[in-house]
């Protein structure tokens, strides 16, 4: 049962996948419209699949239930903002990159002599 459940999932995602690559993008009125028909998502064809306002957007989620899917969450990888691979890589990884190097903290730019300045530092307005 779990093999099965597994491979349908595994359908469900290149639906999935195709679905999102085969879009219509009406630029006018902002949205995305279907292509096809995806009767395992049920998905029809014209139907929108996203737009800017006012909408609610398809969810994977909601798909692997309509389908019959136990623990539809765990097929389902967490948004990056809660944790998993990419807070992991901007936490960890990213952030270590940005940091300075020890030589590049003790290096100082020679610094150049000053110009005597125009008008005593006045500027260039004339009173």
């Amino acid at each position: 049962m779990g093999e099965t459940q597994k491979d349908l999932v595994e359908q469900l995602k290149v639906e999935w996948k195709r679905l999102w690559q085969e879009r219509v993008d009406d630029k006018v009125r902002a949205e995305g419209i279907a292509a096809g028909d995806y009767s395992k998502l049920f998905v029809d064809k014209g139907l929108i699949i996203h737009a800017t306002r006012n909408f609610k957007a398809l969810s994977f989620k909601e798909i692997l239930e309509q389908n019959q899917v136990a623990n539809a969450d765990r097929f389902i990888p967490p948004r990056p903002q809660v944790g998993g691979w990419t807070k992991f890589v901007k936490t960890n990884i990213t952030a270590k990159h940005i940091r300075q190097g020890k030589r590049a903290s003790l290096y100082r730019e020679p610094e150049k002599e000053k110009q005597q300045q125009k008008k005593g530092g006045r500027g260039w307005l004339h009173v």
